[in-house]
């Protein structure tokens, strides 16, 4: 039999057991209210359909979706102005607020591509990505523009645009900021909303619409190439694993996850947009921010990590609030792990059922799974954590051996994805995308399994992966920055386990012929060359241990910090 045909023959068993254990209250299908609709439709649809209703609620600011529909045609009059051009790639340089979504639509609503840069970048990762996605236009942060304006000349800029986080506000909140307050005279905004709106353009659904950077084993980040098809069904089917069809029960969704990351965007942008609802935008997690605004605005859907929910248990007066519209509770276990106490915790306070969030990666857009409707006797938190529940429709999941091969139900083996928001390619990298699909199928080096029920459980990423507070850590990311260091010859990261951030990345080098820089002068120059999250311990050898063949023997280091909490 063919590799193909093994293939979908595995598939079709794995997929009737699957149905066979279906939630109860979960559709099997999508039913979209705009066939064929792209996102910039469905912000026009609702512009029409709910021009009052908020499609953006920032501390005390409400954005309609009318002008939401305004703001971004507006964005994208900018950008005409400026001769961007379809297929141009337009950045997004900032944290959460509600620029990065009036932008985003603006950018395709003249068919450029979107690129998220993400807010904690340094010197030499902010370059790489401005030149490998090729960004012509930025659009930053005031609090960054120095950082842009000292390496503008090192990549393909040629326009820069400046906005304060505080931009939006129209008057001051009577909540606490977590930012400063800034003189909008000083910003680029105003000048750009005040831009002629653009004429429309038709959506070109399967156009490269965005470029979101994830990274990898080898090397640098890679840009991931997704269009506007990819991001109307993740929204579609995300609602769905929610218990509902899109646009049925427009959501209110709160979100603090950033969103850059491609989560949050799914979250904080996509979901709300496509369902005519409402995204309650905070600029950074705080746990009374987060329950005052369940409470005034009648949440109905919140993704944290479990240490999110167990600070917000923890706070003063808890039992007292009512999270009662909170229906859609959902947890990312990063460094605690979602268990029966907990979620008995949370229970008991809220009547309320929390629950994992979904399986997925940047190249699959994330939302990929259904954990809803598993819940009963905590059977998705007894069997072996952790608990990704079911492929939403159009989706599918197979575990493999290393020849490729489909393994039993219960055995363990690399998770492979066919989904129609998996990446088109990496961008100008046709050799790693050689590499991750293959037939269709999203190679993603995770680790998985299937239960007795068709469930898929995650138990582990790539072994390269370091997982800090929840973000990804690269090895190789982390080492290619270390070898711009003038001192470093060799650089090998590996994690080490951390009690409080779940794993840190540690990284062990090789100087220079003739150098004496000492360890915590590297951690300094890493934190000034990478983002906080990356920045290693380091520990300097007189050599790296190396196998015959000339690699760096990982398996010593790893067990060198294994021991270390």
């Amino acid at each position: 039999m063919a590799e193909q045909d093994v293939l979908e023959a595995a598939l079709a068993e794995i997929s009737a057991l699957q149905q066979a254990h279906w939630p109860a209250g979960i559709p099997r299908a999508v039913e979209y209210p705009l066939e064929g609709g792209g996102l910039v439709d469905y912000l026009r649809h609702w512009a029409v359909e709910r021009p009052d209703t908020p499609a953006i609620v920032f501390y005390g600011r409400v954005v309609t979706y009318s002008e939401y529909d305004e703001l971004s045609d507006r964005f994208a009059g900018w950008l005409l102005s400026l001769g961007v051009e379809r297929g141009d790639r337009v950045g997004v340089h900032l944290v959460n607020c509600p620029q990065f979504h009036i932008a985003m639509l603006g950018i395709l609503k003249v068919g450029a591509v979107h690129v998220p840069i993400n807010p904690l970048f340094r010197e030499h990762e902010l370059i790489h990505e401005l030149n490998d996605a090729g960004v012509t236009v930025l659009l930053t942060q005031n609090t960054f523009s120095k950082l842009v304006k000292k390496i503008r000349s090192q990549t393909p800029l040629e326009h820069v645009a400046k906005t304060a986080v505080s931009d939006m506000l129209t008057a001051i909140p009577t909540v606490e900021l977590p930012f400063e307050v800034d003189d909008p005279r000083l910003s680029d905004w105003q000048s750009i909303i005040t831009s002629e709106r653009a004429t429309p353009v038709a959506t070109e659904l399967d156009s490269l619409a965005a470029l979101n950077y994830t990274g990898g084993t080898t090397g640098m980040p890679k840009g991931c190439e997704h269009t506007q098809r990819h991001m109307v069904y993740t929204a579609a089917t995300a609602t769905l694993a929610g218990g509902d069809q899109v646009g049925a029960n427009p959501p209110v969704s709160l979100v603090f996850l950033p969103i850059f990351w491609i989560a949050g965007e799914d979250f904080g942008i996509l979901v709300p947009l496509v369902n005519g609802g409402t995204v309650v935008l905070l600029n950074r997690w705080d746990a009374e921010t987060t329950l005052d605004a369940v409470e005034t605005y009648g949440v109905t859907s919140l993704v944290g990590t479990v240490d999110n929910y167990v600070e917000m248990m923890d706070t003063s007066g808890f039992a007292e609030r009512n999270l009662s519209t909170l229906q859609n509770a959902m947890a990312v276990s990063f460094v605690l792990k979602l268990d029966p106490a907990t979620r008995q915790r949370w229970r008991e306070a809220t009547g309320g059922v929390l629950r994992e969030a979904s399986y997925g990666m940047t190249e699959t857009h994330t939302a990929d799974t259904i954990t809803l409707g598993f819940q009963d006797g905590d059977y998705d938190l007894k069997s072996e954590p952790v608990f990704c529940g079911i492929p939403v429709p159009g989706t599918d999941v197979l575990i493999v051996d290393h020849d490729g091969r489909p393994v039993p139900v219960g055995e363990h083996g690399q998770i492979i994805v066919r989904s129609p928001s998996i990446l088109s390619a990496y961008y100008r990298n046709e050799a790693a995308t050689a590499d991750a699909i293959r037939d269709g199928w999203l190679q993603t080096g995770d680790v998985g399994k299937f239960s007795e029920r068709g469930g898929l459980h995650y138990l582990a990423r790539n072994k390269e992966m370091i997982k800090t507070n929840g973000m990804s850590v690269f090895p190789s990311e982390v080492e290619a920055l270390l070898m711009l260091h003038p001192a470093i010859e060799k650089a090998a990261v590996v994690p080490k386990p951390d009690q409080d951030k779940g794993q840190v990345a540690f990284a062990f080098v090789q100087l220079v012929e003739g150098s004496d820089t000492a360890a915590d002068e590297i951690v300094s120059w890493a934190k000034e060359n990478m983002a906080t999250y990356k920045v290693p311990e380091v520990e300097v050898l007189e050599a790296l241990p190396m196998t015959a063949t000339g690699k760096v023997r990982k398996g010593d280091l790893f067990e060198r910090t294994q021991g270390e909490k």
